[in-house]
């Protein structure tokens, strides 16, 4: 499958592909880093990027694969996002704002458990409004998102960098709360 394929495959999908053995942990992970690689410039979705740490967990989730007596879970190898207002252990949680940015949390919110839990990888940190307050992802730490059917416009709102990168096809905008873009594919309420 070609690598912009797999990017506007679903959650529900691509957990299916690998479990199947269709596509690989790696195989998937490294395609959406590509295509944030390619398209973040220009959106301004994601503001920070676990990468090495996301490919590190891919190979870990394949080698789970390959072995079939491992008990998988029903994300197991499926990126996902985590929009900047939620904690993330060991990764930089700013809420948007100067205040928080070199804040590192030492542990992960809830939601984030269960996505690992789960078997999900996490591929870094979506754009936000400061604190999430105001309609429009724009912020003074690291600038707008911008909408990538007009990049003239933002996506708005506390989810706009997942919106983004939903819209443009980097990868699934993992866990969120309150009201925000909500894709089919989209596994938290």
């Amino acid at each position: 499958m070609a690598k912009d394929d797999i990017c506007w495959l679903s959650a529900t999908e691509l957990a299916k592909a690998i479990r199947r053995k269709r596509l690989s942990p790696v195989e998937v992970t490294r395609a959406i880093l590509d295509r944030i690689d390619q398209l973040n410039p220009q959106l301004n979705a994601f503001v920070t990027l676990t990468d090495k740490a996301a490919l590190r967990d891919a190979r870990r989730a394949e080698k789970m694969l390959m072995q079939n007596s491992a008990s998988l879970g029903p994300l197991h190898g499926v990126p996902f996002s985590t929009k900047d207002l939620v904690i993330t252990k060991g990764v930089r949680t700013t809420f948007g704002t100067r205040l928080f940015a070199d804040n590192i949390p030492t542990e992960d919110a809830p939601m984030v458990e269960r996505m690992k839990a789960a078997g999900g990888i996490q591929l870094g940190k979506t754009n936000t409004p400061t604190f999430g307050w105001l309609g429009v992802t724009h912020n003074l730490l690291f600038g707008p998102t911008r909408n990538p059917w007009n990049v003239a416009l933002t996506p708005g709102g506390s989810s706009g960098g997942a919106g983004a990168a939903v819209a443009a096809g980097p990868g699934a905008p993992g866990p969120r709360k309150g009201r925000g873009l909500r894709p089919a594919w989209d596994l938290w309420p």
